[in-house]
């Protein structure tokens, strides 16, 4: 019996039990610790590789590709092949005798293999067992491998243990192994990521007579199976082919080694390598993929392309400017500027907007009337209209993709009318003349295309067969005509001619657009004329030909390009959009759900979604899918659409024909009508879709440049971009017991030093209170290191205890910053250290991730943590451009969820690249720092490849970039390019070298290195700067040409003058304007904003042009410390709180989210002041009840509520802001009428509604449909058949298991009320549902994963236990063991399985679940420990008659 408990701790076994879900077999595995480098673990499955030699012999003569190849190449080439074997087969024989002791030849007590088994295969294996490969292994050998290590004959490890470390003989530390038995190597192969070439091969049937089945057994299988070589020929046929496509002298590529998707995301494939290649910038290529590429085009039709782009592009942009209309012209001529630096010079909108500034501003001299008093005054004033900022460039870049769909879907088109006029040169359609040229948008274009498929469909179909014949493609056979070619061809066309109209015809009456076309009526009514037209076996009755002849002429309505323009502008002027609920979305969306606030909106014009809502019109598409509400475009005013449109197709006539024509006309109307209106709708949606989706993408972009526009944490004293010295400290969730870790971090980003702390708070003197113990070392830390700030933050309310903490011993204690020169007072001052909550988003993302594991190795989590906010407060771009795609883990803004991911990437990305080119990247530093070679892949020009290109190759030159030009190649010094010429115009300005890092070279020359490249000025203007510089001087071109010669430092030596001088105020005195006019003048350059630039960085090189470091406001850490945001926790609102302590005129509760909150005297209930009763003698601590919130004070986290009764019956109720008719408020009274009168069927009682946000007015099965897809755990309270007096709840065990619990109500004011006590099972008593819910659903809620995530649990089903009961058993006679699994019959109950040994038969018994403990034959215990030994104290105490068997399990 003792076998059942633990009479001692272990440090850890040698062993750990292991058990195999998919063969059911449970062995020991080595311990952790126990496992080498490259260890692989044991293979049960191997299988023997077939023979090498005889799988050659079979393959040979083979005969594949007979169809291409003649009889006398194909013996050339297996003469070959055979020759290169032979040659192989002659090298590996001769094995010299280092070899020979490698594999056992020279060990005359080794045991040989089988004389028919190669020899070759004997090298590759080694000494392995010496067990047929195919042979069944018994169950007392299950875990032979793992219990001990394989040895062979002469009991020296086999080829697995040597190759992973054993230490034999003293001559085999001399044999390093490198070779592997194949499938090892295989394995490692895949753990490497190596794709390994498939083996082909067929099971040996024959090796069956060593499984131990006797031979009927076998004369059986084969009479069933075969011999398994049935299908060799085949396998022969594969060997073959596969020899005759290898190119032995084809290099081995990248794509040969690693899987596809390896490659994509270490981005190597082909297109990665082109992209790195191509001299143009990265994010243009990705961008301009799926587009022609433009550069062909001679320079007239560029510029042609470019003035129709301007024009087309203006059209979309120039209206959101809501500039004055006079600029108009100025805007499309700066857009047709801005396009030819993007699609002919290539350059990036950063390039543009930092180098090419002057294009973007419009200016215009304004004469001045002369001044007496000043007659030098100037004549003229200059007045400067900015015409497009940063994001208007990333905007005209998209604007630009779009054009390009538009002018190649319009290029298809004309491609396809010249193919028509080729087939038949009288060919004219006068609809494309019309359309073509005038369409503006894409929509246009697919009217056009859409008539052009339907109209010549058979000549487009017949083009196409023809092509692919010439081509040599195979294509379907000729003959499957549309249904409307063959009306086309057929009688009842001539029935749709008789319409006297055409649909363009049509359109033009409807359009009122010139002459009108009058309708002609035949001289048949169209039931006679149809009945003429009668022709089997298409049209047996004059009826088919009328229903053919109709579907026909709606059909060319809608498919009339004019008719569309007309409806979608129609449309466009005045649609709504109307919300209907469906049949789901009435039960499902009630006053509480998200969805409620457009479940009955009604009149909804689009510019709401567009310039006020955006959000919303995402979320009624997102409920539209998830079937809960119907999205409807409505034509306002259809019927008067309608009418106008039967006058324009009605005749004049008066007679009974004509009338008859009409009547039909008009029901053509009706068809037509619907259907173009689903058809424009569909698209209408779209494009809203599309704008709204970019309405919140450029919110989140905002809110994205807002963190990124911050320069670090500026310590007092410090010019703006210092780096600060950092303590930052965190106690993360803030529990009881958890540490304080720290983390101080220097100037150049390296963490010095880093710790724990448990106690930092200040003592009570008054109380006897001491300060807490790490107070000292705290200060001793502060005032060895004296950092410059103090960071603080967390996740959850006590980091706001901490953060006062550390306020409070700074001030007490009196500690102070880093000292700095007081400018003003000329002295030095000390200010009081700085102690701040840091925005830790990025933290948050970081201290779990595999990338801090890599960076700080050994560290606890939460040190990391702090580690990332240091990081933040030192230069927080950085931390963001570290986080590349994970970025969209942030939020920054609540609806960003609606837009797609990719879209909100590509967005967020523009305001990196905008940040980083404004801020500049060192290129140095990048080449030696990681997190700074984060950055370089947003630098204009740059991207991910060419980023790493970049760094490889500056690399491969020495690691050390001395001037800008050095990163364009220098083949005269042997410096290799580190980008290609054009990418490098983009990203010159932006990458920098510290100019005080450099070395000076005493001479000039192309090595020395130049003032000019610390700075944002381009290299293109290092001329202007240096004469700028000169001017400055006043240095003349023989003194400048003296300074080069005495001084050195190259052209640049007049720059370095006046830096080394320091003389920069001097170009402040330089009339910028004349410069620019000569500029202008004599070059047609325009540089009025690049001379201001050159201006600043000649005083200030790449000065921090960032705002100061964001503090984080009250809003804001209120929703990082709570998790809640003013939708979520606002007054009004009822929640549960835990009661924490009670007084006679105050209770103290906490809410759920850490916030603590007050109840005063005046806000106990009613009942309890009648009766007066005091707090302690109505709630215990820690009990949950439910209060209203009557105010939240967002900046010191704390909350007060109330308990009234008359507060509590008015709960908090969200308040929508709609116009008068944009709500239906008849249904929503409809609908709350019928829900409050639902009838149950099955008991004629009204169905119960109750305030609380888990009921649901559901049957037991709409509740397991509900909680289907949310998480385990989960419950939802709904009315129960039982009676008035009764309700249920329905909670998600696990997957497909739900428990539905009875509760009883007691002391009920009325029937529809909820009972003041809540009875369950008739032992637990609550007072509401929230204590129900929290106490007893959540408590076995957590009993439950305690269960699962225990090491004893078997995720299969109680047969599946049992047969892992069973293996493990046979495998170990000699122990006993014990599982629990899942009881799904009976939900909230667990199987208890176990087996008293091999011998003994299979038990179960039932474990239930119940509030905070388990329950197991009568006996409750509180966790899965005290549970495990009870079962063994229940099973010992048994006895031997108690339960069949005498084994015991163990453990």
């Amino acid at each position: 019996m003792d076998d059942f408990f633990d009479r001692t701790a272990a440090e850890g076994s040698e062993e750990e039990e292991e058990f195999d879900e998919e063969t059911g077999e449970a062995g020991d595995r080595p311990r952790k610790s126990k496992a080498k480098n490259g260890d692989l673990g044991d293979s049960s499955d191997e299988e023997d590789d077939d023979d090498e030699e005889e799988a050659r012999r079979i393959g040979e003569g083979f005969i594949v590709n007979e169809d291409e190849e003649d009889e006398e190449e194909r013996q050339r080439k297996r003469e070959k092949r055979k020759r290169r074997r032979e040659e192989k087969e002659v090298e590996d024989d001769q094995l010299d005798e280092e070899d020979l002791a490698l594999i056992g030849e020279t060990h005359p007590g080794m045991d040989r293999r089988q004389a028919e088994q190669s020899k070759y295969k004997r090298l590759k294996r080694g000494h392995r067992e010496d067990r047929a490969t195919s042979e069944a292994r018994g169950v007392e050998d299950i875990f032979s491998d793992d219990d001990e290590e394989r040895v062979g004959a002469d009991g020296a490890p086999t080829s697995r243990a040597r190759a992973f470390g054993y230490q034999g003989d003293d001559m085999e530390d001399f044999i390093e192994q490198d070779e592997f038995p194949d499938e090892e190597q295989g394995a490692m192969d895949d753990d490497l990521g190596i794709r390994a070439p498939k083996r082909a091969g067929f099971a040996d049937l024959q090796n069956l007579k060593d499984s131990g089945l006797d031979e009927a057994d076998l004369e059986d299988m084969r009479g069933a199976f075969g011999d398994g070589d049935e299908f060799g020929w085949a396998l022969d046929a594969e060997i073959e082919h596969n020899e005759d496509q290898v190119d032995p002298d084809k290099p081995l590529e990248l794509k040969d080694v690693f899987e596809p998707s390896q490659l994509i995301e270490k981005m190597l494939t082909d297109d990665d390598n082109k992209i790195r290649m191509n001299d143009v910038p990265e994010r243009f290529q990705l961008a301009r993929k799926p587009y022609k590429d433009i550069k062909e085009l001679s320079d007239e039709q560029l510029s042609e392309r470019h003035t129709e782009e301007a024009t087309f592009i203006s059209n979309a942009l120039f209206p959101r400017k809501r500039m004055d209309p006079r600029l108009r012209e100025p805007f499309e001529a700066a857009m047709k500027q801005v396009l030819h630096f993007m699609n002919v010079d290539d350059f990036e909108p950063a390039f543009i907007f930092q180098n090419r500034k002057d294009y973007l501003i419009h200016s215009e001299q304004v004469p001045m009337s002369p001044d007496p008093d000043h007659p030098n005054a100037p004549a003229y004033k200059v007045n400067a209209e900015k015409l497009l900022g940063q994001d208007d460039l990333w905007a005209v870049m998209e604007q630009d993709l779009k054009y390009r769909a538009f002018a190649e879907r319009r290029e298809a088109i004309y491609k396809s009318l010249e193919t028509l006029k080729t087939m038949d040169p009288d060919f004219n359609d006068p609809i494309f003349d019309d359309h073509i040229p005038a369409a503006a948008q894409i929509e246009d274009l697919q009217d056009v295309q859409d008539y052009l498929n339907f109209q010549y469909s058979a000549q487009l179909k017949d083009l196409s067969i023809a092509e692919a014949e010439v081509n040599g493609t195979q294509k379907r056979a000729r003959g499957n005509k549309s249904v409307w070619d063959k009306v086309r061809a057929g009688p009842a066309y001539h029935l749709v001619r008789a319409f006297g109209i055409t649909a363009d015809a049509l359109a033009h009456n409807a359009d009122r657009t010139g002459r009108k076309t009058y309708t002609e009526d035949p001289d048949k009514r169209p039931d006679d004329l149809a009945d003429t037209l009668v022709q089997d076996p298409e049209y047996r009755t004059g009826e088919d030909v009328l229903i053919a002849a109709k579907a026909m002429f709606v059909e060319e309505v809608v498919m009339s390009p004019r008719m569309r323009r007309f409806f979608r502008k129609v449309l466009y002027g005045k649609l709504v959009f109307d919300v209907h609920r469906t049949e789901k979305g009435v039960k499902q969306i009630d006053e509480e759900h998200p969805y409620y606030e457009f479940k009955y909106l009604r009149n909804w014009e689009a510019k709401n979604f567009l310039f006020e809502r955006p959000e919303l019109f995402l979320k009624m598409l997102k409920a539209e899918r998830e079937g809960l509400v119907e999205v409807q475009v409505r034509l306002q005013g259809a019927k008067r659409l309608k009418e106008d449109l039967y006058k324009s197709i009605e005749s004049d006539n008066f007679s009974e024909v004509a009338d008859a024509w009409n009547v039909l006309r008009k029901e053509c109307i009706d068809l037509a009508m619907d259907k173009l209106h689903r058809v424009i709708a569909r698209g209408v949606k779209d494009t809203i879709k599309n704008e709204c989706e970019n309405s919140v993408a450029v919110l989140c972009r905002k809110a994205y440049t807002d963190r990124l526009d911050q320069a670090p944490y500026r310590p007092t004293g410090m010019v703006l971009g210092t780096i600060p010295r950092v303590l930052a400290l965190s106690n993360g969730a803030g529990n009881r017991g958890d540490a304080i870790c720290w983390a101080y971090m220097e100037e150049n980003g390296r963490v010095q030093e880093n710790g724990k702390f448990t106690e930092l708070r200040l003592g009570n003197e008054e109380k006897s209170v001491p300060d807490g113990k790490d107070i000292a070392p705290f200060i001793e830390l502060v005032e060895r290191r004296k950092p410059d700030v103090i960071a603080v933050s967390g996740w959850s309310y006590e980091t706001r205890r901490l953060y006062t903490d550390l306020r409070d011993i700074v001030e007490k204690h009196g500690l102070m910053g880093a000292p700095y020169e007081d400018q003003e007072e000329d002295r030095e001052r000390v200010d009081p250290l700085d102690v701040m909550i840091v925005n830790d988003e990025v933290a948050r993302l970081y201290h779990t991730s595999p990338r801090a594991e890599v960076d700080h190795p050994g560290v606890a989590p939460l040190t990391r943590y702090a580690i990332a906010l240091a990081r933040y407060m030192q230069n927080p771009m950085k931390e963001y451009a570290a986080l590349g795609r994970d970025i969209t883990s942030i939020s920054f803004d609540s609806n960003q969820q609606l837009i797609p991911e990719d879209k909100l990437v590509r967005y967020l990305e523009t305001s990196m690249v905008d940040m980083v080119n404004l801020v500049g990247v060192d290129i140095n530093e990048a080449a030696s720092d990681p997190y700074t070679a984060n950055m370089l892949p947003y630098v204009c020009g740059l991207g991910p490849r060419k980023a790493a290109q970049m760094l490889k190759m500056i690399n491969l030159n020495g690691g050390d970039v001395v001037n800008r030009a050095d990163l364009a190649g220098d083949l005269d010094r042997g410096i290799k390019p580190s980008m290609t010429p054009n990418v490098w115009v983009n990203a010159a300005s932006f990458i920098y070298v510290d100019y005080d890092s450099a070395e000076t070279a005493e001479n000039g020359g192309p090595d020395a290195p130049d003032y000019l490249d610390n700075t944002r000025i381009h290299p293109e203007d290092y001329d202007l700067a240096r004469k700028i510089a000169a001017d400055a001087l006043e240095l003349d071109e023989e003194d400048i040409k003296m300074e080069v010669e005495a001084n050195g430092g190259g052209p640049s030596a007049v720059v370095r003058r006046l830096i080394k001088t320091e003389e920069q105020d001097k170009v402040n005195d330089l009339v910028l304007e004349q410069y620019a006019e000569q500029l202008e003048r004599q070059m047609q350059q325009r540089k009025r904003a690049t001379l201001e630039t050159i201006r600043a960085e000649l005083q200030a090189p790449f000065e921090e042009l960032r705002h100061n470091f964001n503090y984080v406001g009250s809003d804001q850490i209120f929703t990082m410390l709570t998790g809640e945001t003013e939708e979520t926790l606002r007054e009004g609102m009822v929640v549960p709180v835990s009661v924490k302590r009670t007084f006679p005129t105050y209770v103290e509760v906490k809410l759920d989210c850490g916030m603590e909150g007050g109840i005063s005297e005046t806000e106990y209930p009613e009942e309890m002041q009648r009766r007066q009763l005091e707090p302690r003698q109505v709630w215990s601590m820690h009990q949950t009840i439910r209060a209203k919130i009557t105010y939240v004070d967002r900046k010191k986290l704390a909350v007060q509520l109330t308990l009234r009764e008359t507060e509590m019956k008015n709960p908090y109720k969200r308040h929508y802001d709609h116009g008068l008719d944009e709500w239906d408020h008849d249904l929503e009274a409809r609908d709350k009428k019928e829900a409050r009168k639902v009838i149950d069927a099955s008991t004629g009682r009204a169905q119960r509604v109750i305030k609380h946000p888990l009921f649901r007015p559901f049957n037991s099965a709409q509740a397991v449909e509900f909680l289907g897809p949310l998480s385990r755990g989960d419950c939802v309270v709904r009315p129960s058949s039982k009676g008035p007096d009764h309700l249920a709840v329905t909670w998600k065990v696990h997957e497909g298991v739900y428990q539905h619990i009875d509760v009883l109500e007691l002391d009920k004011e009325n029937e529809f009320s909820v009972g003041k006590v809540l009875r369950v099972g008739g032992k637990w008593s609550y007072s509401d549902l929230d204590e129900l819910i929290v106490l007893h659903v959540k408590s076995m809620a957590k009993k439950v994963d305690e269960m699962m995530g225990d090491e004893r649990y078997q995720s299969g089903s109680r047969q599946q236990t049992e047969q892992w009961l069973t293996t493990y058993t046979e495998a170990n006679p000699k122990r006993s063991m014990y599982a629990f699994c899942l009881n799904a019959k009976y939900p909230g109950f667990f199987y208890l399985c176990f087996k008293a040994g091999q011998n003994a038969p299979l038990s179960n018994w039932p474990v239930k679940v119940i509030p905070n403990a388990f329950e197991l034959k009568g006996h409750q215990y509180p966790d899965m420990r005290a549970l495990k030994n009870g079962f063994k104290l229940l099973f010992a105490n048994a006895g031997p008659g108690g339960l069949p068997g005498n084994g015991i399990p163990r453990r």
